[in-house]
């Protein structure tokens, strides 16, 4: 991977998109966010009966996006929908051409959101309970992936694609690793935001735990009684400063930095000081450059609860000293109410916009200023005011906290990193699977050749089973499901293996990049099929806590203490991959010394029921195809910090790469193109060639179809028969997004037991043709003889 510059790699934005209830553009949004304009109303697309308000933020305007992104298909999705085309407004204004002015291999995604397709999921389970049978096509729109692999097709974005689901953090979080992207050279351009659509299960959840208000939310008022949800999406254009003015692109803004961190409090509420979201803030700050002097307007997370608002208030206090004095605090959502998911992209658009027109955006609907809030709101409308620079704060469900920084373009540039980078190296490992306990029960069920799994009506499916004692006591069992205990641990193990479980403080600071393709579904069927067969009333607000992907990450900050960057990536059955690339990225830049990296899966009955759905895995060829359930945890860290603390060291990560076929939801190129420039160009940022690999721990996991063409692009790569090729998944199963993680524990394994000891590439797809691959090397190269 590219070194950091002395200077941070500028980054741009060049052009915004939006779809909000204030109208079908990004002008419109802050036309009517200027004006102070409510556009929350009853809701009239959804049943609204038994829930605390019929109010919302409903978008009313047409969505048709120009993208068929199902054309066998009558159903559409409506999160999917307002992604299309709020990016199709962003790619216009742009003006750029992709392929001509930034190539397309060049070009990526970052895809936030809170419910992804869960509408669709409610409408096919809903038809199951009438006894009918869904177009198995719907359950294809569900995973948060799908918005991001339609992203990509729909302008043939042939670069890195991922997504993120931190809650209503989400999109927030997307910015963020775009922005790593991009300054790690990986990109010189990313399509970056996010969309959520309203569902009967989300109303249903906030009302369970009375959190919604009656009435437009009110945000910071002394008199506030809950938030308003709200629906839409957002999308913003990335641009590395050097693309914009080689292709005389549009510049909105400048993106100077951001911060991430965990609460590791409570399910749902903030801490009350807000710690947590003040760590990110104070992170935002010191990745930015910037002084609490040089903030004069925040773009507040403003949900209009009690406990929210007042315990953001308290973090920017106590980031902000004397200062917040003289700061705006004001809130969109009184506007437009909580687009969850798509907040931090739509939220960031406004306060972009405002640092364009020089005008403090406002918080309508506010009546009387409560004391343990305080500052200022800008009631009312738009305030005129000299802006520079300003921050955007999302916190979300499970304790996920992001703020991001801005500038007025051509003013303050990014800063020098505060460390230089160093090699990233593994220093532990909890491994949880069908084989049993640990990296070594993993290595000999693979040597002998045993296959997991049992059938399980027409699928072979491998539980996991394991000690809970390592999870915690039975009371904090059971408000976990299986993922989030899969996730608490591996983790512990982890960071045991690693040594790094003795001193507090070093475990404070560590943070969590998780990645899953499946994440919560176990808890979202047990919580919407009551609400969809019973109505409201029957929804269980201690299960809705944990229907969103990252609250395993959550229950991990709670569980074991880790308080640093943390960030839950769910690129699909790429999803580990991909949650190792976004923490080397973060290593590397210095972000943090230490990343918990688990990947976790678990599988409903829901979910079984849409696999067997889908024709690929119902096939003749499905029958050679393993489902398996997994909790794979692995310490990364600086190789500085590893060093200085005694770890063993198992392994450097020396370069990794991502590339989108950019074919669509489910499809991929039958040539394995994307496969090969992943691999290409992991083995580039790596500094090897393909003569200097042992073995391709490949992604192949039994469906002939998606296993051909990474057959074919390593052929192409390292020559026919030139390379040792493994396939564990064909033996072990499909451990769904904790597939790179299963090769890295299986190829260190091989290593200790005497084989080849050269670096090893590890390869991870989607189904939808995002392709991630991996180069690892079992040599602990000094940081001064570095291949890079």
């Amino acid at each position: 991977m590219t070194d950091v510059p002395d200077q941070a790699v500028g980054v741009v934005i060049a052009a915004v998109g939006a779809i909000t209830p204030l109208g079908g553009s990004a002008e419109a949004l802050w036309e009517g966010v200027r004006a102070g304009r409510v556009a929350i109303s009853p809701v009239r697309r959804l049943p609204m009966d038994h829930y605390q308000t019929g109010l919302g933020g409903e978008v009313t305007e047409p969505c048709s996006p120009a993208y068929d992104y199902a054309p066998d298909c009558d159903a559409r999705d409506r999160s999917i929908d307002f992604a299309l085309a709020a990016a199709e407004e962003a790619m216009a204004g742009s003006g750029l051409r992709v392929g001509t002015d930034i190539p397309a291999e060049r070009w990526g995604v970052a895809y936030g959101t809170c419910h992804a397709g869960w509408r669709s999921a409610e409408l096919a389970l809903r038809e199951v309970q009438e006894g009918g049978a869904p177009d198995w096509r719907r359950y294809t729109f569900v995973p948060p992936q799908a918005g991001a692999e339609a992203l990509s097709a729909a302008f043939g974005l042939k670069g890195p694609v991922l997504s993120a689901n931190t809650a209503c953090a989400a999109s927030a979080h997307a910015l963020a690793h775009a922005l790593e992207v991009i300054r790690a050279g990986a990109a010189d351009a990313m399509l970056v935001g996010g969309s959520d659509a309203f569902t009967e299960s989300a109303f249903a959840g906030f009302s369970s735990l009375w959190s919604l208000s009656p009435r437009p939310a009110a945000p910071y008022s002394r008199d506030r009684s809950g938030l308003t949800l709200g629906e839409g999406g957002g999308m913003l254009l990335l641009l590395s400063r050097e693309a914009a003015e080689r292709t005389g692109a549009p510049v909105v803004a400048d993106v100077l930095g951001y911060g991430l961190s965990a609460d590791g409090y409570h399910p749902t509420a903030p801490h009350p000081e807000g710690e947590g979201a003040a760590r990110a803030i104070r992170s935002a700050l010191a990745s930015s450059g910037l002084s609490p002097d040089d903030i004069r307007y925040i773009n507040g997370h403003g949900t209009g609860t009690q406990k929210n608002d007042s315990a953001e208030s308290n973090a920017v206090r106590a980031v902000l000293g004397d200062a917040a004095e003289k700061v705006s605090l004001s809130s969109t959502k009184s506007m437009i109410g909580h687009l969850l998911g798509a907040a931090g992209a739509v939220e960031g658009i406004v306060t972009v916009l405002a640092l364009r027109d020089q005008v403090a955006p406002p918080t309508a609907s506010f009546t009387q200023e409560d004391p343990q809030c305080g500052l200022d709101p800008v009631a009312g409308t738009g305030r005129p005011m000299v802006l520079d620079t300003a921050l955007s704060n999302n916190f979300g469900f499970a304790g996920a906290n992001a703020a991001v920084a801005f500038a007025r373009p051509g003013g303050r540039g990014a800063p020098a990193p505060a460390v230089g980078p160093d090699d990233v190296v593994v220093t532990g490992f909890g491994v949880l699977t069908s084989a049993g306990e640990g990296a070594e029960a993993l290595w000999d069920a693979y040597a002998a050749g045993r296959r997991q799994g049992a059938p399980e009506d027409g699928l072979r499916v491998a539980r996991v089973e394991f000690d809970r004692s390592g999870v915690g006591t039975p009371r904090e069992r059971r408000r976990m499901d299986k993922a989030s205990q899969l996730a608490v641990a591996s983790c512990r193990a982890a960071l045991g293996a690693a040594g790094a479980d003795g001193d507090a403080d070093a475990v404070a600071a560590t943070g969590v990049v998780l990645g899953t393709a499946i994440g919560p579904m176990e808890s979202s069927e047990r919580f919407t099929v009551p609400v969809l067969s019973e109505g409201a009333q029957e929804a269980n607000p201690a299960v809705f806590t944990n229907t969103v992907y990252n609250g395993a990450a959550g229950h991990v900050a709670m569980a074991l203490g880790t308080r640093g960057p943390t960030s839950t990536v769910t690129s699909g059955h790429a999803a580990g991959a991909a949650a190792l690339g976004v923490a080397y990225d973060m290593l590397r830049a210095g972000r943090v010394e230490r990343l918990l990296v688990p990947a976790v899966e678990a599988f409903s009955a829901a979910t079984l029921a849409a696999y067997r759905s889908i024709p690929l895995f119902g096939s003749a060829a499905g029958r050679r195809y393993t489902l398996a359930e997994a909790g794979i945890a692995l310490v990364l860290e600086r190789r500085a910090s590893a060093e200085r603390r005694g770890a063993t060291i198992h392994a450097v990560v020396l370069g990794h790469a991502t590339a989108s076929d950019a074919c669509g939801i489910g499809r991929w190129d039958a040539s394995g193109d994307g496969v090969e420039r992943a691999m290409r160009q992991a083995l580039g940022n790596a500094g090897l060639g393909p003569e200097q690999v042992s073995a391709v721990w490949a992604s192949a996991a039994g469906l002939a179809a998606a296993d051909r063409p990474e057959q074919a692009a390593v052929e192409r790569v390292f020559g026919a028969g030139r390379v040792r090729v493994e396939a564990p998944k064909r033996v072990l199963g499909e451990p769904v997004g904790a597939g790179a993680h299963l090769s890295a524990v299986l190829a260190v394994g091989a290593w200790r037991e005497g084989q080849d000891r050269r670096p090893v590439l590890v390869n991870s797809s989607s189904l939808g043709g995002t392709h991630t691959s991996l180069v690892l090397s079992p040599v602990p190269l000094p940081a001064t003889e570095s291949v890079r």
